[in-house]
Order: C-alpha cells, then structure tokens, then sequence
C-alpha cells in the first residue's frame, strides 16, 4: 500500500483516471493495481497493489503518470480486507472515500470500584473531567465525538496521524492532573484501529468499531494500543511503538498484533 499528498483541488475523476493509467501498463511489471481510498478533504490517497517487489509497484506509477507515493508499505491483503473493507473497486467508478476513519475508544479503567470508593457525585466529577479533556484533544486534532460510552468516550478521525497525536495529549493532560490527586486519579486506557466504518445515524459500525474497542480493552491504565494497521499508516510520521505481539481478541478468530504507543514525557 503506498500513500501520496495530492491538491486539495484534485478531484475523485482525477484520481479515477490515474488509477486507470496504473492499469494500464502494470500487467508488464507483473503489478495488479486493486483499489484506492481518496481522501479528499485530506488530499491524501492510498494504492493498494499485489507486486513482486516495492520498486515494481513504483515502477508502474511513475510510466503511467509520474506521481509517485511519499510511502509505500508492505501489508497482508487479509487485513486490509478485514479493516479497510474491501480490496477491489468497480471497474472506471470514481472512488472519493473519506469513509476511512481512524477510530479511538478511551476507557477508564476500575471505574465501578472507584463509584464504590467514591460515591456516585465525585465519580460523575472525574468523569466530566475526563470528558472535557478528551474532547479539548478531539476539537484541538479534527476529532469527532461519536458516542460516550458511560466510562468513556468513542471518537473518531480522518487522520491517522491526527488520531495518534491526540491520544498522546489525552494521557499527558491526564498525568500531569494525576500528579497531586491521590485516590480519585483517572487511570484510561486507550485503542485505535483504522479502516471504513458502517455510518448511520451518526453512529458508526462494523469490524473496525470492533476492533478499536477489543484492542482498547487489551490494554492497561496509561496505555495506548493500536491494531498492526494504525502502526503502519504511522510509519515515517515520528512516533515511537512497542510491539506487543499478538493478541487474541474477543470476537476475531486470528490473532491480533498489537503495538503500544510511546506517550511518556522523555
């Protein structure tokens, strides 16, 4: 899968047109072009090709029409199936899918012993507390608020990056408020996965919601997890991850590679 920054004014058409050009001359470096995501609002698209090699897929790109990808990943196509939806497109059909979504759940970890502890009225206190910055770092990185979900709140993003960012300023923010509280500190664990989401009525669904949810709930207080998928779409972008290996996840039959994001004040 490969990734490029294109105009804000380039058009779905534009894009429908390229793709067509990769395929075009890929059958002579033995390339099969088999779809894109063009995220228009972002000026971002991603190519996803079968290929014998990375200079091949580049190759095609660059005799069909000379725009080359700023990055270019290897994935497995059972994933990208799995999170992103689908791995082919209609044959000449315009494709301008800001449908892709980078979806985040944060959880507050212990929070029905901490009711128990504190008493409903100062639970409902670091809940909001809770909210308020969660969604100070959703206004601050293009985040939209999907739904709160009693001990936490689902978001989601357009960019990964964006996504990634913004998680990391959630755990700093609530760490720095943690310093000088003792019992009622707010220990959240959080977790993103990517790909297209169903959408209706403001709400969305389908394996990737699932994911981000299971991979939220592998993690710890003060951890940030993301599926194999976030990992990738974040390579070259500056962040620091620990792989955790797999993970078997309620609900997916194959294990889950999971990867931690460094966050911690250096």
């Amino acid at each position: 899968m490969d990734r490029h920054r294109v105009s804000l004014e380039t058009t779905p058409e534009d894009v429908a047109a390229a793709h067509q050009l990769d395929q075009k001359v890929e059958e002579q470096y033995g390339v099969k072009y088999l779809t894109y995501w063009f995220d228009r609002e972002n000026g971002g698209i991603f190519c996803l090709a079968q290929a014998p090699s990375k200079d091949a897929a580049i190759r095609v790109h660059k005799e069909a029409h000379g725009l080359l990808a700023e990055e270019l990943i290897e994935v497995e196509e059972g994933p990208v199936q799995e999170w992103l939806g689908r791995t082919t497109d209609p044959p000449a059909t315009p494709i301008a899918d800001s449908a892709f979504r980078t979806i985040v759940f944060t959880d507050i970890v212990g929070s029905t012993p901490m009711t128990q502890r504190l008493g409903d009225r100062a639970m409902m206190e670091l809940l909001r507390e809770h909210d308020e910055i969660v969604r100070s770092a959703l206004k601050q990185h293009d985040g939209r608020e999907i739904k709160h979900t009693g001990d936490g709140i689902m978001a989601c993003f357009q960019s990964v990056t964006n996504a990634l960012q913004s998680t990391i300023d959630v755990q700093r923010a609530l760490h720095e408020r943690n310093k000088e509280r003792g019992e009622d500190a707010i220990g959240l664990r959080v977790g993103l996965s990517a790909g297209e989401p169903v959408e209706d009525s403001g709400d969305l669904f389908g394996s990737v919601v699932q994911m981000a949810r299971r991979v939220c709930d592998a993690g710890e207080a003060g951890s940030i997890l993301t599926s194999n998928v976030v990992r990738e779409l974040a390579m070259g972008k500056g962040f620091t991850f620990n792989d955790r290996g797999e993970a078997q996840l309620k609900g997916f039959a194959d294990p889950v590679r999971l990867h931690e994001l460094h966050w911690q004040p250096d």
